[in-house]
């Protein structure tokens, strides 16, 4: 079946919104009781105050050291971004993932640097990574996510809830979902990034009649 994805037009959600509230206030009169009702992860997080400013960073010589060895268009990159992980995580952690990751990637093995840095590893989006006026802070991944993905479901009245990190390189993460919800199925429908966390202020998106497209794919 065809499938219809409507991204909803916000204000700009701050660390003084509630995500569920924010979303019945935007799309309560666009969701019907089949549809899928996806977040931006940094969105989530923002209302969560999961965020930090560069300035209120002390850089370690070793978070300094680190961030050299991710590539460039990584939030790692930079310093700010890899001691905000540190900070999170633990230094040791962090730089012990990130050497047994290298050293993996030598053999063909990808990906154990954000299998054993933690969760935030793969969460953390740095300065330009998000909405103004937090495209100048350095935004965790959020708490709790599939308890906030289930709070949205149970506001909105929808089949399901989602909160996913996309971005425009063809990737898309699950990270939080409402019970019963195929989140790899669902993901894949993401892969061309309806979101628009930037001016576009699209942070949230409505797959409709999602509910029957998961019963079609069982």
């Amino acid at each position: 079946m065809n499938i219809e994805i409507i991204p909803v037009s916000t204000r700009i959600l701050t660390e003084k919104d509630d995500i569920a509230e924010a979303i019945y206030e935007y799309a309560k009169d666009k969701v019907g009781k089949d549809d899928l009702v996806c977040t931006a992860e940094s969105v989530v997080a923002i209302t969560q105050h999961q965020f930090v400013r560069p300035e209120e960073l002390t850089i370690s010589p070793l978070a300094e050291l680190c961030c050299r060895f991710i590539p460039d268009y990584g939030s790692l990159a930079s310093p700010h971004g890899m001691q905000s992980l540190m900070n999170r995580e633990g230094e040791y952690r962090v730089a012990f993932a990130l050497f047994c990751g290298f050293l993996a990637r030598l053999i063909g093995i990808r990906g154990l640097f954000y299998k054993w840095g933690g969760e935030q590893a793969a969460l953390i989006d740095d300065v330009t990574g998000t909405m103004p006026p937090f495209d100048k802070c350095i935004v965790y991944g959020p708490n709790n996510p599939d308890a906030v993905a289930e709070n949205i479901k149970e506001k909105m009245g929808c089949y399901a809830a989602m909160i996913a990190d996309v971005n425009d390189l063809k990737r898309s993460r699950v990270v939080g979902v409402s019970k019963g919800l195929n989140g790899e199925l669902a993901a894949k429908l993401l892969i061309d990034n309806p979101f628009g966390n930037a001016s576009e202020k699209t942070p949230i998106c409505i797959i409709k009649n999602y509910r029957k497209y998961q019963e079609e794919h069982k």
